[in-house]
């Protein structure tokens, strides 16, 4: 079970980061990677070197990790998950968003922005593609193969 967690966080982040690279910040990989190690060291990241860009990248795959994790241990206990790849990727990564923006950023370094509906809905798209998709077709082939423990 622990090395298909590691390659689906690793890819659902990969997807996750690649879009929040491309899409939100057009490209600029360092403001990005520093924006995620800002969580913990607030604005010094941004202020600081190189150090800052590989400290963003190590959290960033930890929480996507943490949600792989979360979803394979979930994923057998609730019947909704199970039936369809899609509904679970779009809820998935709702609770994702609602986590991520309700509970990790305003409880984080991060400099607090005002909220925006439509920032928050392109969030939420890339979450439910790039975590959610992956996450929930993964678990649902890890189960399927029979190498899940049912629980």
């Amino acid at each position: 079970m622990l090395k298909a967690i590691v390659k689906t966080g690793l890819i659902a982040g990969t997807l996750d980061i690649l879009a929040a690279i491309f899409i939100l910040a057009k490209g600029n990989a360092i403001a990005t990677l520093k924006f995620v190690a800002s969580g913990y060291f607030g604005n010094q990241a941004f202020a600081s070197g190189n150090e800052m860009v590989i400290w963003g990248l190590l959290f960033h795959y930890i929480i996507a990790l943490c949600f792989t994790i979360l979803y394979f241990i979930i994923y057998p206990k609730i019947k909704l998950l199970q039936k369809n790849v899609w509904v679970s990727a779009i809820v998935y990564g709702i609770i994702v968003w609602l986590i991520m923006a309700f509970i990790v950023v305003p409880n984080s370094a991060v400099a607090q922005r005002p909220f925006n509906p439509a920032s928050a809905i392109k969030n939420c798209v890339i979450l439910v593609v790039c975590i959610g998709l992956p996450i929930a077709y993964f678990a649902k082939k890890f189960y399927a193969n029979g190498k899940g423990i049912k629980v």
